[in-house]
């Protein structure tokens, strides 16, 4: 058997991010071949990975990035199953790696943003190995992409929550922008205006505000009425243009923008929070 060295140990780390007597192990596994003590280590990941696929990965980390153009952005989650790996610098640096490398390429799909290669290996590769390092079940949970005339960013405090919003202007004053992407942020609107409602959206609504007004005993030839009135109320509620303006609750969200320029539209919106 070839003997171990602790330099070979630290370049196995330094490669895998493996803890240090798992690339001990891996080496001598190997008979101190290196590339096969690599693949070992990403093995094990996936190995782990298949044994954690029953539990819950509710922690983690939502990122958003813009491309420097300004005319891309995206939203990625990685997901893991306890705060304090969330918070682990080197989680947050896959994240990091997810993240750019979905703005760089701009995959179609999540199952595509895991194929990509990144250091000779796919991004899927990468967060198996992650898996074996921490014991953790983690996953790519969510990714969305925008493309706009500008796309602005949000990631609230804690990496819990991150939003990207598009606009078919640029050249504005950024805080306009940003404060768009903080009332998606904090209302978590299911649309920019109420003609984007799914109609399956509507008749839910329309069919729980029938189910209300009849609990509460009201006539039936009311029932219609009663139930518009409810979906109104969710479409003022709801949708991004008829919120209530969290900085001036005396607007609404497009009185906000008429007022900044009466030709400024938003043209879509992406948000992703792991608790909501």
């Amino acid at each position: 058997m070839a003997q171990v060295t602790l330099a070979d140990i630290t370049k196995l780390r330094k490669a895998t991010s493996a803890g240090m007597m798992d690339c001990k192990k891996a080496l001598e596994e190997a008979d101190g071949d290196f590339d096969k003590a690599v693949e070992i280590i990403r093995k094990k990941g996936q190995l782990v990975a298949s044994k954690r696929a029953d539990r819950t990965a509710t922690e983690g980390v939502v990122l958003a990035k813009v491309a420097e153009n300004g005319t891309y952005g995206i939203v990625v989650a990685l997901n893991c199953e306890t705060d304090f790996v969330a918070k682990n610098a080197d989680f947050v640096a896959l994240a990091e790696l997810i993240a750019q490398t979905a703005l760089i390429n701009r995959p179609a799909s999540v199952e595509e943003l895991k194929g990509i290669v990144v250091d000779g290996r796919p991004i899927e590769n990468h967060i198996s190995e992650k898996i074996g390092v921490t014991g953790e079940k983690m996953e790519l949970s969510y990714y969305a992409s925008l493309s706009a005339e500008k796309v602005s960013a949000y990631i609230h405090p804690g990496n819990q929550l991150a939003c990207i919003v598009g606009f078919n202007k640029a050249g504005l004053d950024e805080q306009v922008y940003k404060d768009i992407c903080m009332q998606v942020a904090a209302m978590n609107p299911v649309a920019v205006d109420k003609e984007f409602v799914s109609k399956e959206r509507i008749e839910k609504e329309l069919e729980i505000g029938r189910e209300q007004a009849r609990l509460e005993g009201k006539p039936e030839n009311m029932i219609e009425k009663i139930a518009e009135g409810k979906l109104n109320k969710f479409f003022k509620e709801s949708t991004l243009l008829n919120q209530e303006f969290i900085k001036d609750n005396k607007k609404t969200v497009r009185q906000y923008i008429q007022s900044i320029d009466k030709d400024l539209v938003v043209t879509g919106f992406c948000r992703f929070a792991l608790k909501d």
